[in-house]
């Protein structure tokens, strides 16, 4: 914290930032305001007063409970504005904070305010952002389900969707989850299992997903790079999607998980897909 004067210079960031910051203050009250924490304030005000007024000495276990309150509240506070501050600088130019429904920002703040690390802190930090640049982005059953990640499940996460190929979304394509190049990567068996019932994907271990329905070409990409995909007919083509599709949480926050490409996997993928009788083109 510092000294519960205020974490940001108004001056200094964007106007869509600004009134983010104003919208945020609207729904859960002033953070940004000096002197900041004071609902930790008014707690130790109203203890004076309740000796003072009522004349009821205080006892020491009260004490104790009062500083646990102060102290917690404190942390809570610093929590909720270090994210707050994360996000400002990911808020675009064209982003619309004033869209922001109080209900969702509340319920944000409700769930964000345990959060320490810094890590997990710079996740919630691009959710808010993200709400921020496209309002309606992430649900509340989304956050519902980062707030229940542990730091470790979001790694996990992030792993797999270093496997993602973009098909209009993303898509990890776990082919064989036995193969070296997921299993060196940490992705195995109980780890997709795992994954799957905290609800960030949908995973089949024997049969498996897949696209039908696909046109003669199509187009793939795989961090930055894109093939383009010839199936064998004109139209009603099909391809295998691997074991392991996103649910809808995981779609929205796949894209903010910080995932990084897996070397070897592009080559890997290729060679499946040439295995299963299709072309490919590097485009």
């Amino acid at each position: 914290m510092s000294n519960g004067n205020s974490l940001v210079n108004l001056g200094d960031i964007s106007k869509p930032a600004t009134v983010l910051i104003e919208k945020i203050s609207e729904a859960v009250g002033g953070i940004f305001k000096p002197y900041q924490i004071r609902r930790v304030v008014q707690a130790e005000a109203d203890a004076t007063k309740i000796q003072e007024v009522a004349k009821i000495e205080v006892t020491e276990l009260q004490r104790r409970a009062l500083h646990r309150f102060i102290q917690e509240e404190a942390k809570r506070q610093e929590n909720i504005e270090n994210i707050t501050s994360k996000a400002l600088p990911e808020v675009s130019a064209d982003a619309k904070p004033e869209q922001l429904a109080n209900d969702w920002i509340t319920d944000f703040f409700d769930k964000c305010r345990l959060i320490s690390d810094w890590d997990m802190q710079q996740l919630w930090a691009k959710v808010l952002a993200g709400e921020a640049n496209s309002p309606g982005k992430y649900s509340k059953r989304t956050l519902s389900l980062l707030s229940s990640l542990d730091k470790s499940d979001a790694e996990l996460f992030a792993k797999l969707c270093s496997f993602g190929w973009f098909f209009g979304g993303v898509i990890p394509l776990v082919y064989d989850y036995k193969n070296e190049i997921y299993s060196k990567a940490g992705i195995t068996f109980p780890v997709l299992t795992h994954l799957n019932d905290i609800g960030l994907i949908r995973f089949e271990s024997i049969a498996g997903f897949r696209s039908s329905g696909m046109s003669e070409k199509f187009l793939a990409l795989y961090y930055g790079k894109r093939v383009l995909i010839q199936f064998p007919k004109p139209k009603d083509n099909d391809i295998s999607l691997g074991h392991v599709l996103l649910s809808k949480a995981g779609q929205e926050l796949a894209p903010i998980c910080n995932p990084k490409q897996q070397e070897g996997f592009f080559e890997y993928t290729l060679s499946v897909w040439k295995e299963n009788g299709l072309k490919t083109e590097i485009v």
